[in-house]
Parts: structure tokens; sequence; C-alpha cells
């Protein structure tokens, strides 16, 4: 029986499309100016909001990250809402929008979306709101409830020193190269499962760890041996580069 632990989603999560690093394509990248659909990174976002008049901040995760922890003055329309289109009709395009998701990959689809419906200038935050926090920026909670904030960093410090070798991938649901990438992990937890176990992190359900260890990003995967951490990567890679760096 190969060694995999999934950590469970706590919280609801819908399906989303694209993940850290799939806004490229998906509109005009610039970081000064008047753009349709421009992907900025966050210190141009910030400079927007806070010294331009009349700018539209819209948030389009979901209730429950929104409630989570948001950008201030933030409006929750959630892209994969029943009532996003009407929500959405409601704004007014020739004001400036800035909109924002998890990473960046809903919010891209949102703002090629406005272009289309012929909204005169549109902003995606770059990495989403991970790369806000990143970057030290501050959010403010909702007036909902919650989500579970997910395992600790001393939980996951207790978890990896269960084998001898603990590869740890921080994924989601809605993350392509995530996806694209679980059957190469798998397969090497069932080649190695002597040695080896595969501990697999929802990103979305685990938001406070992320935060805690600096992750901006995902896929991220971190290799332990003996409970100690000898190996990270950010990003997608194929099943040659993976075996190369980590010696598996």
């Amino acid at each position: 029986m190969k060694k995999i632990i999934t950590i469970a989603l706590l919280s609801s999560v819908g399906y989303w499309a694209s993940c850290q690093n799939s806004t490229s394509g998906a509109g005009n990248s610039q970081t000064s100016g008047t753009a349709v659909n421009a992907t900025i990174p966050v210190a141009d976002f910030e400079q927007k909001i806070t010294a331009q008049q009349g700018i539209q901040l819209i948030d389009v995760r979901t209730p429950e990250e929104f409630a989570g922890g948001h950008i201030k003055n933030a409006v929750n329309i959630d892209i994969k809402g029943d009532d996003f289109d009407k929500e959405l009709a409601k704004l007014d395009k020739s004001k400036p929008v800035m909109v924002y998701c998890l990473s960046g990959g809903r919010s891209s689809k949102a703002a090629s979306k406005m272009k289309d419906e012929g909204f005169s200038e549109v902003y995606n935050l770059d990495g989403g709101i991970m790369s806000w926090k990143s970057a030290g920026k501050p959010v403010e909670s909702g007036s909902t409830t919650s989500k579970a904030l997910g395992m600790s960093v001393a939980d996951l410090e207790h978890l990896v020193t269960k084998s001898k070798y603990v590869l740890v991938d921080f994924n989601a649901q809605w993350c392509e190269p995530c996806k694209k990438m679980m059957p190469i992990l798998e397969a090497l937890a069932e080649r190695k499962k002597a040695d080896l176990s595969l501990v697999k992190i929802d990103a979305d359900a685990n938001e406070a760890l992320l935060n805690a260890k600096g992750i901006s990003g995902i896929p991220y995967l971190e290799l332990y041996q003996d409970g100690k951490l000898v190996w990270k990567h950010s990003g997608f890679m194929e099943e040659k580069e993976l075996l190369a760096e980590t010696k598996l």
C-alpha cells in the first residue's frame, strides 16, 4: 500500500481553471498607464487603489475565501457564482476596475470577460492575494464566518517525520500545473514506497500554513529527509528534472 497522505479540504472550494503564473497571455502585462486587461504587480496595484479616485476593487473568490481575508474596500463577486454576470453588469464600465483572486487565475478570466464586455480600464493583480500577503500588505476579515485555518507549521513538522523521505506537494483543485504534476508524484511515491511518503496539502484549505512558510505560488514541493528539509521547488517540473534534483 503506497504511503500517500491527503490533507482534506476544510471548507467548500469551487472549481477554478487556473493558478499561479497562468496570467501570462491573458492580457497585456504592463505596470503603468491605462489599459484594458493588464496584469500588474503588487506595488502598482496598491498604488492605483490608494491614489486613484473612482476605483472599483473586485474580489472574484468565493464568499468563504473573501471572509477569511480580503483587501480593504473590495467587493466580493464570485466568478463561479450564478449571479456573476448580473453583478458584473452593475459596475460602471467607464471607471477603472481592479480585480484579484487567490493567485491570479480566476481574476485573469474575469478581466478578460470585462474586456469583452466593454470595460474601459481593467487591472488584474499578478499573483493574487497570495502575492499581496507575501509582500506584507494588509488584509481585513469579512462579516461572515471565516473558513478554518487548516494545519499548522507544527502539524507539518510532525507529519514529515513519519518516513525516511517525505515529499510534500502544496496544490489546489483548480491548479492545472498541479493536476498535471500529480501523476508524476504519485508514480514516484509508488516506486519508492519503502522509504518515501507523499503528502498532499490543499492550498485553499491551508492558507495559514502557506502564509507562515512564505509560499506565494503553487505547485510548491518540499522534500524532507529524516524530518529535515533538504530540497524545495516552486512551479511545475518534469519527472526527469524532479529525479535529478532530488536524487530520489
